[in-house]
């Protein structure tokens, strides 16, 4: 006989708003759960008897009520807050800038069930966390937080180049895929950025764009109704200057017209001579209640970033990685800077047609423009000498991206069924110029490392001819990139038994039109099914299980064998436990997965992030453990902690993989072995030091391979980094300061290049061959205050 039942209702403001994002709990157990955006809660698998229901959220007395639970009956309560939604409002945004734990997906995942309760693995990274450890940009710290997730060697900041189970992820923004190539998006000033969510394996949800290795999305920053403002001062190691300001509030007295604006501006030198990294970022939202049921919301974010020459980073020896100080340079003053502008748009419509239906609809139109140029060697030496080639790098990328789904709740008999349906479609298109190199460096005056000198080049500086437009130019150069998309969603997440299990069937099918390199267009079709289930043993520990598949364009190198770059088609198969623990304080996942890919392309040993050149790998098996662990462990005590084991091979070679000498069971490149990261954080709670904190903070990866398939003898060393700070704060002001690499390591990253002639008669003879490393910046400090009105 059923010997449950549960607890639903609504929780209202004084003034009859919704009352999102409070916490319902019944007192005594582990039974609890959060309010959604309508306000509305439900506790399932409640044994019958009579208990006490709590309405609680941080800074706000609680409310109580007895409720008697009748077995296979459901119970309603309904709560009306002794606040309005301003305070209301005032009271969340209080307890959101200390929680590192979020509970739920944003709607731009457009999935509305509960993280706990969802089959996949999804960590999200809060505006607590990012303020903690002193992040300013996407490439900055961030992947700490997620367990598995390293970056690869990039241009400068000029891209994130995050990698996890694998493979290189997607990034996504506000639920929009924003990859036009390789190269981008251009990293998000973290001034604009509200939270980041990983999501781990293929997103079948994220309709027609999901990667079988997973996905970033960065959430940024929307207006609250909260009239108020935060004013921030950063100052560092190296020339860090740094300021950023951000504006909430209401532009009607009736709070139905709001905005956001915020601003920031970055001058930045590196440890590196010559290096430099200027940014400004404006990004002004304007949200607008046109009814009870309906809300606009307007979106617009620029970032201007001027920057030394994008391939500084490298450094190359014939001898090593690490050959040279840590501070070494390879970049050549006065150099003309990469000039970039990045401009975005969004258009976002909220309707709800009723209390179990709603509709969310958003467009985006993306424009970026960069000028500059991009160091490489045309040549090095074996007595380690290098004839340094700066070759033009100036781009454009325009996409414009659409898309429109619908979530539903429907009951047949005792059955809930939670619907997502959906269409997504955009045209990305993607233009550069790297048609010529300007080499610095006359084969009798070459740089020379070990004795460097920095003045002016022996072959002189660049000229290159802008004449022609950039259009004519990329296509003259092979450099561009077309791609077109459509995909259909529709998803169904049965609850049975009470809720307590949740099983997910869904399809989506995508349409795809891709050219690359200045070829023609290639089209793909395909249907991709996918299956889910979570069990709740208890009404705060979850298993699920997930079976995905992936279809999706690949942003690679040319390939070399001449072909065409395919989508790549694969499956992931997961398994799962998710645990709340003192009533959902602090959160842990542990997974193990499998994941398979096909027609991935993959970097040569002759690739160059300046000339990619990429040859299809078959088939590549991925598969590995993973552990997070987030939240306030006791009271003023928070804790990141992260594990993951990863483990990719070669399962089928290629034709043309099968020439480089590849096999099967060999290890692909692109991650570490084994990566474990850790943030603890503790504020004093009362006593005359109230608000003083320490912090600290670990990252290690081991058994590291390199971004390509490269030399295995010189192996990557393990790496190891601590971090440690002290803060104060107090409800209006916060001061933060943190030491990174606190005890000086040599820390780097690297692969292992060989450049080619290819000789008139089709042959080739090799060119030169060196090792490639990009160092990390030493021992170095960070300073911010900031001030809430």
């Amino acid at each position: 006989a059923q010997q449950n039942g549960s607890i639903s209702g609504n929780v209202t403001t004084s003034d009859g708003n919704p009352a999102a994002m409070v916490s319902v709990a019944i007192q005594s157990t582990t039974h609890g759960t959060m309010t959604n955006e309508n306000g509305n809660y439900r506790i399932g698998r409640v044994k019958a008897g009579t208990y006490t229901l709590t309405v609680s959220a941080v800074g706000l007395a609680p409310q109580s009520k007895e409720v008697t639970v009748t077995a296979g009956a459901s119970t309603v309560v309904n709560f009306t807050l002794d606040i309005n939604n301003a305070q209301l409002q005032e009271v969340v945004i209080k307890g959101k800038t200390n929680t590192i734990k979020l509970d739920n997906p944003s709607p731009s995942l457009r999935v509305e069930t509960p993280l706990l309760e969802l089959s996949q693995n999804v960590q999200s990274v809060s505006s607590a966390s990012l303020s903690q450890q002193q992040i300013i940009s996407m490439s900055d710290g961030v992947i700490r937080n997620v367990s598995g997730a390293v970056r690869l060697e990039h241009w400068g900041d000029l891209y994130t180049n995050i990698s996890m189970r694998g493979s290189q992820i997607q990034a996504f923004r506000n639920g929009f895929n924003v990859v036009s190539s390789f190269w981008g998006p251009l990293t998000e000033d973290v001034s604009l950025v509200d939270h980041i969510e990983f999501v781990k394996g293929p997103a079948g949800f994220m309709i027609g764009n999901g990667d079988g290795a997973g996905l970033y999305n960065v959430v940024t920053k929307k207006p609250t109704g909260q009239n108020k403002g935060e004013f921030s001062l950063t100052t560092g190691s190296y020339g860090l200057y740094r300021a950023s300001l951000d504006l909430d509030g209401k532009l009607s007295n009736d709070g139905k017209l709001l905005y956001r604006l915020n601003l920031a501006a970055q001058n930045k030198n590196s440890f590196r001579a010559y290096e430099y990294n200027n940014r400004y970022t404006i990004a002004p939202v304007l949200s607008y209640q046109v009814s009870d049921d309906t809300k606009l919301t307007f979106e617009y974010n620029y970032q201007k970033a001027k920057m030394s020459d994008v391939g500084s980073f490298y450094v190359f020896s014939p001898d090593g990685y690490a050959a040279y100080d840590q501070n070494f340079t390879m970049m050549q003053p006065g150099l003309a800077p990469t000039n970039i502008n990045d401009h975005s748009l969004y258009v976002l419509l909220n309707h709800r047609f009723n209390d179990n239906w709603r509709l969310t609809a958003q467009a985006s139109y993306f424009n970026y423009m960069q000028s500059g140029t991009s160091l490489w060697p045309d040549s090095v030496a074996a007595n380690g000498q290098v004839a340094r080639g700066a070759g033009i790098w100036d781009a454009k990328s325009e996409m414009t991206m659409a898309q429109a789904f619908i979530n539903g709740t429907v009951q047949t008999g005792g059955i809930r069924h939670r619907i997502l349906g959906g269409i997504d479609a955009g045209s990305k298109n993607y233009m550069a110029d790297w048609s010529t190199t300007h080499i610095l460096d006359t084969p009798d005056s070459m740089f020379d490392p070990a004795n460097p000198t920095y003045g002016y080049p022996s072959n002189g500086y660049p000229n290159f001819d802008r004449t022609l437009n950039l259009e004519a130019r990329a296509v003259g150069a092979g450099g561009t990139m077309i791609q077109e998309y459509t995909g259909l969603y529709v998803q169904d997440e049965l609850g049975l038994l009470d809720n307590k299990l949740r099983v997910t069937i869904a399809g989506r099918y995508t349409y795809l039109s891709q050219a690359d390199w200045g070829g023609s267009p290639i089209t793909a079709k395909k249907f991709t099914p996918r299956f889910g289930a979570s069990y709740s043993i208890t009404s705060d520990f979850a298993a699920y299980g997930l079976y995905d598949q992936a279809f999706m364009p690949q942003s690679a190198g040319r390939l070399i064998d001449g072909g065409n770059v395919k989508p790549i088609t694969g499956s992931n198969l997961e398994f799962g436990l998710k645990k709340d623990w003192a009533q959902g304080k602090w959160n842990t996942t542990i997974s193990v997965y499998q994941n398979l890919r096909n027609n991935e392309a993959t970097a040569d040993a002759t690739s160059t992030p300046q000339n990619p050149v990429s040859f299809l790998l078959g088939q590549r098996k991925a598969q590995g453990i993973e552990f997070d662990l987030r939240g306030e462990l006791a009271q003023g005590l928070t804790l990141t902690a992260n594990y993951a084991l990863t483990d990719s091979r070669v399962t089928k070679v290629g034709e043309f993989a099968g020439t480089q000498g590849i096999a099967v069971g060999d290890i692909t490149p692109g991650y570490a072995k084994h990566v474990t990261n850790a943030w603890l954080n503790y504020k004093l709670q009362d006593g005359i030091l109230k608000g003083v904190g320490v912090s600290a903070g670990f990252t290690g990866l081991f058994d590291r391979e390199t971004d390509y398939w490269s030399d295995r003898v010189n192996r990557l060393p393990a790496y190891y980094k601590v971090d440690a700070g002290a803060f104060w704060e107090n409800s209006k002001l916060r001061i933060t300061g943190n030491v990174f690499n606190v005890f000086n390591k040599y820390l780097y990253s690297g692969s292992y290049y060989s450049a080619y002639n290819y000789n008139a008669d089709g042959t080739t003879s090799l060119k030169w061959a060196a090792y490639s490393y990009q160092a990390e910046a030493p021992r170095n400090y960070r300073l911010s205050v900031t001030y809430r009105f």
